[in-house]
This record gives C-alpha cells, structure tokens and sequence, in this order.
C-alpha cells in the first residue's frame, strides 16, 4: 500500500502555514502596522484625511449622481469601503471609494431599473474578486493589454464627459445610458438650456484649473504663505462645490429664486445596514435573485474586473518599489465591496485621484483613512441639509474636469508609430464602447486580444534554410520552442510546402534545439509526418531534449534511429545515408 504519511505531512504543513501567525499579518495588514504605529504619524495621517476627505465628499455625491443614484449612496460607498480598506488594504496610501468608470457602467442599471442593481452589482463584484483574491488567480487581468485598457479608458471619460451635458446645460429629458445616445439626446434637448447653469459650470472649471496652478511649486514643507497655497490647491474639489452652494443658498434665501437645477434632499444619518437586495421591484414587476442577475448580464464580470485593473494599476503606481500584494489587494478590494454592499453603497474600487491626494498629502499609514471615515461620518450626521443647495451645474464642471486627465492623447501616436495592430485594438475597443457600451467594448477588445495571442500560439515560427554540400543539399527546419496541439497543422503545411521541390532521398533535418515543450497530440502529428517523409527522404531528428525525445518515442519506438545529438554530428556528412 502507498505510504500515506507523506501527504499527511503535506497537509499538516499546508494547514499550519495558513493558520500561522505569519499568514495572518499578511491577510490582515492591520496587524502588522498598527503595533509599529509612531506617534509622529498622527499629524501627517490627520492632515492627509482631512484633506482626501474633503474631495471624498464632492467627488461622492458627484459619482452617485453620474450612477442614477441619490446623492447619499456616493458618500455611504466612501464610508463603509473606507473602514475596511484600513484593515485589509495592503498598500497604505491607496484611498477606495466610487470612481467615475464605475459609476458610469452601474448607471444604465439603476436608471432602466432601480437602485437596487447598484448595490447588488457590488455584491457581486465584491464575491467575484474575493473568490480571485483567495485562489490567487489576479494573473487574469494581466491578458488585457495596454490597447484595450486604453481604449476602454478614454471612451469611458467621453461617455461620462457627454452624460454631464444635461447637466452642464440644465436640460431636460434624459441623459443617455452610453456616449451615442446621450449626444443624441443632447442635441435633441439643447432648445431647454437654460442660463445660468452652463455658466456656472463654466466658471467651476475655470476656478478648478487656477487654483490647480496655485500650487505649483509648493508642497507641505514650505513656508505658511506657500504651505497654505498648497492645501488650499489640494481642496479645490471642495472649494468651487462651497462656492456654488453659496450661490445657490444666496439665490434661494435672499432672492427666492433658484436658477440653478440643484442636487436637493439628501438621505440624513448614517446608512441603514441589511442584507444585499436579493429581490427587488423595477417597472412594476419583482424580480428574484437569478432575474437580476441575467438583468446585469455582462456587467457581472465586467465591473470586477475593471475594479481589479484600477485597483491593481494603482497601487502599482504608489507602492514602495512598485511592488504590490496583487492577491491581498484583491481581497481587501473584495471585502470592501462586500461589506459596502450591507450597507447601500454602490461598486467602488482604487481612486487614482484621491490616491494621489494621498500620497501628496503625506500620508504615512492607512490610519489615514480613518480621518476621512471620521469626516464623511460628520457629513451624513449633521451636513446633509447643507448638500441640499449643490448646484448640478457645478458638479458636472468638477466631474468633467477631472475627466481631462483619464484621456491619453499621447498613446494614440505612440500606438500609430510602434504599432498599427495596438493602433486598431485601441480604436476598434474604444468605437464599440462609445457606441454599444463600457461592457460590450472592453469584451471585444479582450476577445480580439485573446484571439490575436491564440493565433499566435496557433502559428509558431518554423524556419527552413538549404545548406549546401558537395553531397548534395540538406534541408534543415528550425522548430519553435513551442509546439502545441492547435499548431500541428500549421507545422505539417509549412514542412510539405519546404519539401514540394525537394529531391528525393534527399536529407530533411528537423532541428529541435530550440524545442522544450510538445503536447502529446504535437507528437502524434510530428512522428506521424517524420514516418511520411521517411519513405521518400532521409529524415534526421537533430538536438531534441530529453524529455521531449522520451515523448516523441512512447509514441513510435520505431523512430529511435532518427535521433541525433548535437555531440555525434561532427561533419555535415554524419547526417547523409551511409549509401552516399
């Protein structure tokens, strides 16, 4: 009988590095950082907070408005995924929250439907990554190139861009679920503009470039005039929002007049925690669990794995070294969505934005985090009534700005100079998501990614060069490194097509120097041709490795004499017939 000790030790070890203190650090950073926590982290953590915090807050209500969603469910996403990124986050300048992609790809759902998809959608989301994260397969969005990310990215910010018209311009109707149609709309409806919104809104973006420029070249180590620029810069999101609602209050109260369209009434408190809604009730009809899910189709797997590319690509960009727990970050991100949706808060991911903030704010840990949870709890609590007066106008100007940076004119000549494949997966992904949505584009751009890699894998490089002789000539074919199942063909056509011309008893050489892997269904075909072209040309199998020659001869014994290393060929004669 086998001797079962040794997986029984396997096992044991298994079970005893899962459960070891070790693991446990790493699965909860937490636990690592916080009992090393100085006391002169506080002030740079309070200060990083406080001033994330203060974007946090627009830029949430702001990401909410662009879901469909009321106002609060932005600012309940910042909260809930704030508090458990502080434990399980692995990179501690990283701020999750709602981003504009996200929300952009949620709203079709909640606009057609309910609310409730938002936070399913989270749920889902959430699950989907978690299940990644514990199996370890993040290696998966590392098939999605560069072009397809591009074109996802850039398409998505006009999509945004075009659905912040309505409110840019004040229009009536509706807003459009993906960039086509809400440019068609927008042309439809620009006889309703109104005045002051699209002025205002215009300002908003005006004042957000200057105060931008205001703190070039200061940062938090310089003296009090250029220390204050600094700050005042990094809460110009917060700023121009203040701005606008002290218009509209003004308007409101002193004149009673409002002629900005407004974000009005907003949830007060804290959000209500429950289960995810696993039933909802869209145009009058209840769908179950299993009908939402078919409802949200594509974008069950679409919004998790764009919230992985943000996420992963963020923290990339603001660790240490640039290394990163991939598979941490995976399951913090997962559990934040998760535990996000318990409490009605829609898909959220990394924010490149506020990260940034972060980092140059000088945040030391992610006890950073908890002054921004500390600040949005204030908001909820005693803020809301305030939110009331947040011109639309305004946010669509800080939205819309903030989409200036997520479009890369650059890459497009980089990609039209190095590479006109990238250059049309980069164009033909971005087409299909301006004009059929976020999820049907960045599924074909993966499907033509994934098409391009297979065909590929499916057309290795099979060389073939004439080497001369006194004795007549040889050919010799050059194998690639990898032979697999779906190139056997491919390889058999190649060689016929080399041997058309070819004399008979002729000497063909199949060298397999650069082989190290052939699948069985390889093998068959190529001992299966090797016996062909035997019967008409002398056949030698010239430098094949060990494991590969061990493979070749399981199938055919028979062609133990066509081996031939590099060692015994000493001349170019070695490998004629001996009758020559």
């Amino acid at each position: 009988m086998p001797d079962k000790k040794p997986y029984r030790r396997r096992i044991k070890k298994c079970l005893q590095d899962t459960c070891s203190a070790k693991t446990l650090k790493k699965r909860v950073p937490v636990l690592e950082w916080l009992p090393k926590y100085k006391l002169s982290y506080i002030i740079q953590d309070f200060i990083a907070g406080i001033t994330v915090g203060l974007t946090a807050i627009p830029q949430g209500i702001a990401y909410a408005v662009i879901a469909g969603l009321p106002p609060e469910h932005g600012l309940y996403a910042s909260l809930t995924s704030g508090i458990v990124y502080v434990l399980f986050g692995s990179c501690y300048n990283v701020t999750v929250g709602p981003t504009a992609i996200l929300a952009a790809m949620t709203a079709k759902y909640v606009t057609d439907y309910s609310a409730d998809f938002a936070i399913l959608a989270a749920f889902l989301a959430g699950a989907f990554m978690l299940l990644l994260g514990v199996l370890n397969l993040g290696f998966l969005v590392e098939f999605i190139s560069m072009p397809v990310i591009k074109g996802f990215t850039n398409a998505a910010a006009l999509q945004i861009a075009a659905s912040q018209l309505k409110s840019y311009f004040g229009l009536q109707g509706p807003s459009g679920n993906y960039f086509a149609e809400s440019m068609t709309y927008f042309f439809y409806n620009i006889k309703t503009a109104r005045l002051w919104d699209p002025i205002l809104a215009t300002c908003t973006i005006i004042m957000l470039i200057l105060l931008k420029k205001l703190g070039d070249g200061c940062n938090r180590t310089d003296g009090f005039i250029k220390k204050t620029r600094w700050f005042i810069s990094l809460s110009r999101n917060a700023i121009v929002v203040i701005v606008g609602m002290v218009i509209a209050f003004i308007m409101k109260v002193v004149y009673d007049a409002e002629p900005l369209i407004l974000i009005g009434d907003i949830g007060q408190g804290l959000p209500t925690f429950g289960w995810p809604p696993f039933s909802t009730v869209a145009n009058n009809q209840t769908l179950n669990f299993i009908e939402m899910v078919k409802v949200l189709g594509l974008q069950s797997v679409a919004i998790p794995f764009v919230a992985i590319l943000e996420t992963v690509a963020i923290a990339k960009a603001f660790a240490v070294g640039g290394r990163i727990d991939a598979t941490q970050e995976l399951i913090a991100v997962g559990l934040c969505n998760i535990v996000g949706s318990f409490g009605q808060s829609m898909p959220i991911t990394g924010s490149f934005a506020r990260t940034a903030l972060n980092h140059i704010s000088g945040v030391k840990t992610p006890a950073g985090g908890i002054t921004k949870v500390l600040l949005l709890i204030i908001a909820l609590t005693y803020l809301t009534d305030t939110f009331y007066f947040i011109p639309k106008a305004s946010l669509a100007g800080l939205i819309i700005t903030a989409l200036f940076s997520m479009i890369d004119f650059k890459i497009i000549g980089s990609f039209w100079k190095n590479s006109k494949k990238d250059f049309i997966l980069f164009f033909a992904t971005m087409n299909i998501c301006l004009m059929m949505g976020l999820e049907y584009g960045i599924l074909s751009g993966i499907m033509k990614e994934a098409t391009l890699l297979l065909y590929k894998v499916a057309r290795p490089s099979i060389e073939v060069e004439v080497l001369k002789s006194d004795k007549g000539d040889v050919t010799v074919i050059n194998l690639a490194e990898n032979i697999p199942y779906c190139a056997v063909e491919h390889v058999r056509r190649k060689v016929m097509k080399a041997t058309d011309t070819t004399a008979s008893n002729t000497t063909i050489v199949f060298n397999g120097v650069k082989l190290k892997k052939l699948d069985f269904t390889a093998g068959f075909n190529l001992m299966s041709l090797v016996k062909d072209l035997d019967t008409i040309y002398n056949v030698v199998l010239l430098n094949f490795s060990g494991e590969v020659k061990e493979l070749c001869l399981n199938i055919d014994f028979s062609c133990q004499s066509k081996f031939v290393s590099a060692s015994d060929v000493t001349d170019l004669t070695d490998i004629f017939p001996k009758s020559i």
